[in-house]
């Protein structure tokens, strides 16, 4: 049996590949004998019969040719299956079954081997008449479908191909594209190319209608009514024709013409619904008496006037839950568009977690300390419910405040007013950095070292330039020396040998006057510059004298103002192109440059009680203030020049003081704490702001020349920039330093702030104020300045300020230097 098997293997083998050779001739006949479509409507009638009557002789002629040839082949198939199984009579028994496969001719080869009997015209009907059965089933090349009305789909006909659901790209490379039923390889069937598909898309309408299997390896002509039912899918509407989306509704209870005639209960009306009631007669006469002796007011008939002005005094009427902020006419075109009212979707209920679970985890589980302060808390700081473990969901007990949540649920749903919050749509990192000018735009700013001064032997505490010119620099050290500088220079023009260390330096803002002071120890000392000319002199000469009866002026016990004598100890000192004098001693006659001779020496002294820290002079001159962070309630001592008078405005300590400052043009006063800085208005004598601290100590203040803004350093290496027109608190922090910052200032005319630390850095920054109060200040960092000063037992730069006309800053250090940068 394997050897008769083995020698019918090629012979099946050859018979199915000459199958397959005769289908695709029957295929190429069939593609030429379609008809194809109509003409265009505008051609005339006559035209139209005569291609039409054409058209129907060739589809005649070639439907001949078809029929034809496939009796040809049909016979030579019969013949050829009477011969093959004369042939193996001896050694088996014809099959007496067939297999009508769609995609196979193998049911009418073994139904022409069966009849072999006949003779070879009647074989040759029977497997036309099989292939024509055949053809009815088989959705290859050629096909039209199956018929519209036969309950059978051509979609639950099986595959030729039984691979399964496999990629066929596993097939590529081989020369078939699966197994049939039997087992037996599906060889490719050879492709049309591009020009050939071409040429039949030309030829013939029914080729744009073809699709191509690939599972199969066939191609399939959809029918007509097949593409009508792609048509309608794609537009969205039923499949087939036969579904009525719309079909009538069957009112059968709904409908008057149903409803009953006769009543379900038929019971006679009760006498009690015909007879007057008792208790409304007695309602009504109470009612009546009332309104006779006045116990119920009968509102008076109003006239149709009186309604009209009712109504019209009345508050319109409005949609309850319409648009907020919509008229009728727009409500209107909202609902016409389709928009509607804006729905908020409620916010979910949090879901619960392992805490929550009936078998929690032991780390969830309370011990009994915890179940005894949960106990004692308070019910509405403690948590609803301890966790609990049980064994089995069965034992989990009802939750007692299930319905008590529900209800505020509710609650929550109706009254709470919902808000959409819009997500941020970060795609990068980068959109969170703030999009900020490059620094180059908004020069100048001081960028290079020009000059530097020498000649302190010390740390320098503070450097002042005059507010007018910018051509004198103050500067004062731990030496003892107050020292007054030419800027463009760079020459040590004066200097003033003092009782102790200089803690603090500035000049008088009265212009008339050209005066300096200075903090040394307790005393405030205040003494003629000799930059002025006579006029100024003589003006700084009277206003520095001191009366007999002036020495104790203001409270008592205060201050105490004298003479103080102090001649400057050098003159012209020698220096220029980047160093300043040495301060040694030039002339010991007294006699100084640019100066007024001998007269020059006599100052004022405002005696204390505690070492003085910093000053601060009011914009008009004749006010000034000195701190003193160690005198408790008298920090604060406010001094009056041109009445050599004293006060102390604050009665009680509200914290350690470490700068004050005058409001450029309205009557406010800041004092900074180590934690606050509070804004006193002056004219009401009341606290107008208080200004929060970030957490630091704050150790420097400086204002904006507008008023309106502040900066202030702290010890936590922070420059807080407050808004006093936009809050309380900063409205940015600026870290950039690695130490705390001692120093900040501001520019008097270019839109510049800069910040001095103990890192022996100055950083520079962009600060450019709108006058538009909707507009926030725009702060940029542009330029570190470093290099300049040395740090010396952990202290950098101890003071800045900046130039009044030029944009250049000057820089003081613990290394006994200053420096001056320029754009």
């Amino acid at each position: 049996m394997a050897k008769r098997n083995s020698k019918r293997e090629p012979v099946k083998e050859v018979e199915e590949q000459e199958l397959s050779e005769d289908e695709d001739e029957l295929e190429e006949l069939e593609l030429d004998a379609d008809e194809g479509d109509t003409e265009d409507e505008g051609a005339d009638d006559g035209e139209a019969d005569d291609e039409d009557e054409a058209e129907d002789d060739d589809a005649d002629g070639d439907e001949d040719e078809i029929e034809d040839a496939m009796l040809e082949l049909m016979a030579a198939q019969a013949e050829e299956a009477q011969r093959r199984a004369a042939a193996g009579a001896a050694s088996r028994k014809p099959s007496a079954s067939t297999r009508t496969q769609g995609k196979s001719h193998a049911g009418a080869v073994a139904a022409a081997a069966e009849g072999a009997a006949a003779d070879a015209d009647g074989g040759a009907v029977a497997a036309a008449s099989a292939e024509d059965d055949s053809s009815e089933e088989d959705a290859g090349p050629g096909s039209h479908g199956p018929d519209p009305g036969s309950d059978s789909s051509e979609d639950e006909r099986p595959n030729r191909n039984t691979v399964g659901n496999v990629p066929l790209v596993w097939y590529k490379d081989e020369d078939h594209i699966g197994y049939d039923i039997e087992g037996a390889r599906i060889t490719k069937a050879q492709r049309k190319d591009r020009l050939q598909q071409l040429l039949d898309r030309n030829d013939s309408k029914k080729a744009l209608r073809t699709i191509y299997d690939p599972y199969n390896d066939e191609e399939i002509t959809l029918s007509r009514e097949e593409l009508a039912m792609v048509m309608r899918i794609r537009a969205g509407q039923f499949p087939h024709l036969e579904v009525n989306p719309h079909e009538q509704e069957h009112t059968w209870f709904t409908d008057p013409r149903d409803a009953e005639v006769m009543p379900i209960v038929d019971r006679p009306e009760p006498k009690s619904r015909f007879v007057p009631s008792k208790w409304e007669e007695q309602k009504i006469v109470k009612l009546v008496r009332a309104i006779r002796k006045g116990w119920i007011k009968v509102a008076p008939k109003k006239t149709p006037e009186e309604e009209e002005e009712e109504r019209a005094a009345a508050p319109p009427a409005y949609l309850l839950w319409a648009d907020d902020g919509l008229t009728d006419e727009a409500a209107a075109a909202a609902a016409k568009a389709g928009s509607g009212l804006t729905y908020i979707p409620a916010p979910k209920l949090q879901l619960p977690g392992h805490a929550d679970s009936y078998n929690p985890p032991a780390e969830y589980l309370p011990t009994e300390e915890e179940v005894a302060a949960w106990q004692m808390a308070d019910p509405e700081d403690r948590p609803k419910a301890l966790p609990q473990a049980f064994t089995s969901l069965r034992a989990v007990p009802a939750y007692t405040d299930f319905i008590k949540e529900r209800f505020e649920r509710c609650l929550d749903l109706y009254l709470c007013p919902r808000v959409r919050r819009k997500r941020l749509d970060i795609k990068s990192p980068e959109q969170l950095v703030p999009q900020l000018p490059k620094p180059r735009d908004l020069q100048p700013f001081p960028t290079t070292l020009a000059l530097s001064y020498e000649g302190h032997r010390g740390p320098v505490a503070s450097i002042a330039p005059d507010p007018w010119t910018g051509q004198w620099l103050l500067s004062g050290g731990q030496d003892g020396t107050l020292r007054l500088w030419e800027v463009r220079t760079g020459r040590c023009w004066r200097t003033w040998q003092l009782e102790g260390p200089v803690a603090a330096v500035a000049w008088c803002p009265q212009a008339g006057l050209r005066l300096v002071s200075a903090a040394v120890g307790d005393c405030v000392v205040l003494l003629p510059s000799g930059t002025g000319p006579e006029e100024a002199e003589a003006a700084a000469a009277e206003a520095l004298s001191v009366p007999a009866d002036a020495a104790e002026a203001g409270e008592e016990g205060l201050a105490r103002w004298e003479p103080f004598s102090c001649r400057p100890v050098s003159g012209a000192g020698a220096g220029a192109g980047g160093s300043g004098g040495s301060g040694e001693e030039a002339s010991s006659s007294g006699q100084q440059h640019g100066g007024a001779g001998q007269g020059q020496g006599q100052g004022l002294c405002v005696r204390l009680k505690f070492p003085i820290k910093s000053l601060a002079w009011h914009g008009r001159g004749d006010y000034f203030a000195s701190v003193a962070p160690t005198g408790n309630t008298q920090a604060v001592v406010v001094h009056q020049l041109s009445k050599r008078a004293s006060q102390n405005p604050f009665r009680k300590n509200r914290g350690r003081v470490v700068r004050v400052a005058f409001h450029p043009t309205k009557p406010f006063f800041f004092v900074a704490t180590q934690n606050h800085v509070r804004v006193y208005n002056l004219a009401k004598q009341a606290l107008a702001k208080k200004l929060l601290g970030g957490g630091g100590v704050l150790s420097c203040l400086a204002l904006h020349p507008g008023g309106d803004h502040v900066l202030v350093g702290s010890d936590d290496k922070r420059v807080a920039w407050y808004d006093l027109d936009l809050s309380t608190k900063p409205y940015k922090a600026l870290r950039y330093h690695t130490a705390p910052p001692r120093a900040v200032a501001f520019h008097r005319t270019y839109p510049l702030f800069a910040s001095a630390a103990d890192d022996g850095t100055v950083q520079v920054f962009h600060g450019m104020v709108y006058a538009d109060l909707l507009t926030n200040p725009l702060i940029v960092p542009v330029k570190i300045l470093r290099g300049g000063h040395s740090v010396v037992a952990s202290e950098g730069v101890a003071d800045c300020a900046f130039h009044p006309t030029q944009p250049w800053i000057f820089t003081a250090g613990a290394d006994s230097k200053i420096l001056l940068y320029c754009n």
